[in-house]
Formats: C-alpha cells, sequence, structure tokens
C-alpha cells in the first residue's frame, strides 16, 4: 500500500497543474458515480498537498477532493491528450498535462482536512513531542506496532516504515505503549520520519527486516521473524534478539 512519503511524492508530480482550470472527467463508472468529476469540472486547481496517506486537491470556491490509493492506486501526470489503455478513475486535463488516477480505494469532495486524521509524519511542523502524546492518548495496551498504524494518531506511516522505524528505534512491535518509555516512541517517531524523509528525496534506504523474514537481522545476525498482527492482521516483522 502507498505510504506517506509516496503520497507526497504524487503531490509534488501534480504541481504542474496548480493555478489551471481544469477539464474533469471520470471514465471510471465506479469512480463516475461520485460526481467529483462534474463538481470540479472548470474549476482552477489552487493546490496539492498530501496529509498522510490522503491526497488532497483544493479549487477555487474551497472545493476540496480527497483521493486514498488504497492497495493498487496511483497518480501519474501525462502529457495532455496522451493515449491510455483502461478506465481511470479521474482525469484532470490542463494546458500542457493531465493528471491521472488510477484505481484507489476512496475519491471523495471533503472539508479543508479528512477527518480523524493525527499529524502528518512528514509536515515540516511535524511536532514530536505532541505525537508521543496522541500515541499516548491509546489504550495503553495497545501494541506499539499497532499503534503506528493508526492513522488516527499520526497519520503516514505504513507497513513498510512502521517495520523499519521499530528496527531502527530497537523496539519490539509486540511490546504495548505501557511498557514503554516516551524516549522510546520518540526514538520510534523520529526514525519513520527519517527514513520517510529520506525515501522522498530519491535516497531510498535499505529494508532492514521489511519481507526479511528467516534472513539474518543485519544488526545482530538472528533470524528476523513475521507474524500477523492486530485486528487488519497486518505483517509486522522484527529481530527477536534486538528489539
Amino acid at each position: 500500500m502507498p505510504e506517506g512519503d509516496s503520497l507526497h511524492r504524487a503531490a509534488q508530480r501534480l504541481q504542474p497543474l496548480v493555478g489551471e482550470r481544469l477539464r474533469a472527467e471520470s471514465p471510471s463508472p465506479r469512480a463516475a458515480a461520485t460526481g467529483v468529476a462534474e463538481r470540479i469540472d472548470g474549476l482552477r486547481l489552487d493546490a496539492v498537498e498530501a496529509v498522510g496517506k490522503n491526497l488532497l486537491l483544493r479549487f477555487e470556491g474551497g472545493v476540496v477532493v480527497r483521493s486514498h490509493l488504497g492497495m493498487h492506486g496511483r497518480w501519474r501526470l501525462e502529457r495532455a491528450g496522451a493515449a491510455r489503455a483502461g478506465r481511470p478513475w479521474l482525469v484532470l486535463r490542463g494546458r500542457e498535462h493531465e493528471a491521472v488516477l488510477s484505481r484507489g480505494s476512496a475519491l471523495e469532495l471533503v472539508g479543508s482536512r479528512p477527518p480523524r486524521l493525527g499529524p502528518d509524519v512528514l509536515a515540516p511542523a511535524f511536532d514530536l513531542d505532541a505525537a508521543v502524546a496522541r500515541l499516548r492518548a491509546a489504550p495503553p495496551s495497545t501494541a506499539v506496532g499497532e499503534a503506528l498504524l493508526a492513522q488516527r494518531l499520526v497519520a503516514g506511516i505504513g507497513n513498510l516504515w512502521r517495520a523499519e522505524a521499530l528496527w531502527a528505534a530497537e523496539v519490539s512491535p509486540w511490546r504495548p505503549l505501557a511498557d514503554l518509555a516516551d524516549d522510546d516512541l520518540r526514538r520510534a517517531l523520529a526514525a519513520a520520519r527519517g527514513l520517510m524523509r529520506a525515501s522522498l528525496a530519491g535516497r531510498r534506504p535499505p529494508r532492514r527486516v521489511y519481507r526479511r523474514a528467516g534472513r539474518p537481522c543485519p544488526r545482530c545476525g538472528t533470524p528476523i521473524r513475521s507474524a500477523g498482527q492486530g485486528d487488519a492482521n497486518r505483517t509486522a516483522y522484527w529481530c527477536p534478539n534486538c528489539q
């Protein structure tokens, strides 16, 4: 699933359309049923920004469109009029470029900010202590691996960066929040932010534990383990010796 850094890259990719009046269409019947394309057709695009795993397109008159890519969605910027296969969810056509949304899990008109989202871990003004306080608001028995994926607490971290950040912080994903000091949570959040910023800048860090079950831990040599975690059964990866 695309994580916060992927959405920030998508927001950067679509910047050439900002300031233009766009023609909008939804070739996909499912997306057309949302009515989004009809509502924004002909409006000026004022801004594109990522908030957690969401992309927000802000149009004149306060109209805001939210897209969530789900597991397989993707935003592309193409030359206007380029041939394509399939039925995209949304096409936004400018003078020279067009943005194309292929698949996704959400396309809707929203308020200024999606509801129930915590602070974006990649936001310039991300407050580490405030994010720790939000994690502390979760039930103390919550495993830290589950807490980091809860977008209402901190937005943008997905399964990949959850695994890599906890390995970098030397914290097991199975430890409950009650057993962790604030410094442990700060290390994990700072690691996630640092890794994701490096990825966003084009310096994608190597994977240490994610999808490396059975391979030796780069730090201590112990075989990496994996298991489903939480109600969504998302696969956690960790070193049982040094985390």
